[in-house]
């Protein structure tokens, strides 16, 4: 019985598993003997020799990239030190804030923006008077309290012009600084911030997948170093002193491995380059033992191409066509091409099943969607069907225009506000539309019903970027949720009452808070607001309605959340996806074709 077993298991006639087995283990065995008859057969030295030619060159490359990009932010630096307006503005009496000093402030920002435009590698250039007035293009912020940094005090210390610091912190760079002088005296100092990304991706030379590159400077500091260092600081110093003096290589074990050490010192900046590279990762990753590793695959090949030609073909013919399919599939596209698989193994019982559940996926799909087009369709019918447009505007109109004439303001402005939520409401059949319009909904519903009770109800709103008002929601999200406030949370409250909507982007949600100073809520009467559907006396969509659309369109991590404390305050939090209004208008679009 266990002959039996094991002779189904291997045999490439019952099962796609028993001819992977067999083809797999005779290539597998062939390719190991030979290959690892042959490999030993070369001399270790010619390897490490041609890696040494390999390193040395990657790293005289990267250093020369660097050193052009340091000479010519050292051009630059001669032409801020040159620049009048520059030492005129640092020796000027304005002081902030104060037109001259805005003026100032200008034209330094315009000629240092011109300066760097176009050079990417450049984060950040800064004009810095001892006087304490700080002018600068680019990012980190920096005030005049950089007067009083380490780094200050060491680039002042060196008016060789070549004055380098590794900034670390907030923002990782490489400062150049050179000095400012007026008729002889030091009056400050401009400094260009070298990206720092851009000096990882100058020196992210690997002659092997694990080989490790460092960079020192003067003061035995890391300027550039592997995201996973291997090796403390003392190391690496110790072994460039080691190699001081010399631009020469050394094979050295060190935690009990055997590893290649390149070294190069940059005449321009003083800087030590080393690379450390695995011996043993070197002698498979030649260019030598690559050449004698495909020719033993191609003589081991033609020893095995006639018995495994039509086994392997056969093997991977079907396994290639249901893959095709499934990528087909992957793109969008439910129909499936026209070759179907016959085979009766695994293979041919996995394309049926694939098969039936494309065809299932297709059906669902399309009734989600017929389902869901409708629904909104009905959503939005419901509220447009609420009163005919066009004898509620004219109704309207008519009351302000009494209103005017007998002089009546408040009921001026209700008509105006109502006649403006009303127009979006029901002349507007877009599902989306921009921040900036929804929130001119609530202020028009917010001067209607602060006529209703007697204490007043203040709005407050608060846009955390401005851009933020361009981006889009869905229509009516925002409306119920400060109806909701107005209603149940300050109506029943003796002082006056404050919503304040709160604008802001945290992480890549839109987030909108609406809070209100009123009575509050227990846990239950918030459990209460997603279990049953609160009825709204404007819109007819409560909390639940607008919690619901989100999460449709979105997913779970989008909707509304609720926070209260009672006698104190109600917080309504709606996370939302950052959606463009283009981006929108084209959804739009696709759904009503």
């Amino acid at each position: 019985m266990k002959f039996f077993s094991l002779k189904k298991f291997i045999s490439p006639t019952v099962s796609i598993q028993g001819k992977i087995f067999v083809a797999f283990s005779l290539v597998t065995l062939l390719g190991i003997v030979a290959v690892t008859s042959i490999v030993y057969l070369y001399m270790r030295e010619t390897v490490k020799n041609n890696a040494i030619t390999s390193v040395t060159e990657s790293i005289r490359q990267a250093d020369e990239s660097l050193n052009l990009r340091l000479e010519e932010v050292s051009r630059l630096n001669t032409v801020v030190a040159t620049n009048r307006t520059v030492l005129d503005t640092l020796q000027s009496k304005s002081v902030e804030p104060s037109y001259e000093w805005f003026q100032e402030q200008k034209r330094i920002e315009e000629f240092l923006s011109a300066l760097i435009a176009y050079k990417p590698y450049i984060s950040r250039v800064a004009v810095i008077g001892l006087n304490e007035k700080v002018f600068f293009v680019g990012s980190p912020w920096l005030d005049k309290n950089i007067l009083l940094t380490p780094m200050m005090k060491d680039l002042l210390q060196n008016p060789s012009g070549h004055a380098y610091f590794h900034q670390t912190g907030v923002s990782d760079s490489i400062v150049t600084g050179r000095e400012l002088r007026y008729n002889r005296s030091l009056i400050g100092m401009v400094m260009f911030d070298l990206n720092d990304e851009f000096i990882k991706k100058i020196y992210d030379v690997k002659p092997t997948s694990d080989s490790m590159m460092y960079v020192v400077d003067r003061k035995n500091e890391f300027i550039y170093q592997p995201q996973t260092s291997a090796f403390d600081k003392e190391t690496i110093v110790g072994l460039g002193q080691e190699l001081a003096g010399t631009d020469g290589s050394v094979e050295r074990m060190i935690d009990q491995k055997s590893y290649l050490v390149v070294m190069r010192k940059s005449a321009y900046t003083g800087w030590t380059t080393l690379t450390l590279v695995p011996m043993k990762s070197l002698l498979t990753e030649t260019a030598r033992i690559r050449n004698v590793l495909a020719t033993v695959a191609i003589i081991v090949f033609m020893f095995i191409v006639i018995g495994t030609l039509q086994v392997s073909s056969r093997i991977t013919r079907n396994i290639r066509r249901l893959r095709s399919m499934m990528m087909h599939v992957t793109e969008g596209n439910m129909t499936l091409p026209a070759v179907e698989i016959r085979s009766k193994d695994e293979i041919g019982q996995l394309y049926h099943v694939f098969k039936g559940m494309v065809e299932e996926l297709k059906r669902l799909l399309e009734g989600i969607v017929t389902t869901e087009k409708a629904k909104r369709e009905a959503e939005l019918a419901v509220l447009q069907a609420q009163i005919r447009p066009h004898f509620l505007y004219n109704s309207l109109n008519t009351v302000k225009y009494l209103a005017k004439l007998n002089g009546v303001p408040n009921i001026v402005e209700v008509s105006e506000s109502l006649i403006e939520l009303m127009r979006g409401v029901l002349g507007n059949t877009n599902e989306f539309l921009t921040l900036q319009e929804e929130l001119q909904y609530v202020r028009s519903y917010v001067n209607i019903e602060k006529y209703k009770y007697v204490e007043p109800i203040r709005l407050l709103i608060e846009v955390k970027e401005e851009e933020l008002l361009q981006f889009s929601v869905l229509k009516l999200m925002l409306q119920p949720l400060v109806e909701n406030a107005i209603i149940h949370g300050i109506s029943a409250s003796e002082h006056e009452g404050l919503v304040h909507i709160h604008i802001y982007v945290e992480g890549q949600e839109l987030r909108i808070e609406v809070r209100d100073n009123g009575k509050g809520m227990t846990q239950a009467q918030i459990d209460a607001l997603f279990e049953v559907q609160t009825n709204t006396r404007f819109s007819g969509m409560g909390v639940r309605n607008v919690h619901e659309r989100i999460v449709r369109l979105f997913g779970e991590s989008y909707g509304v959340f609720v926070h209260s404390e009672p006698n104190s305050h109600t917080t309504v939090q709606i996370k939302f996806p950052l959606i463009p209004w283009k981006a929108a208008e084209q959804a739009q679009l696709q759904q009503e074709g």
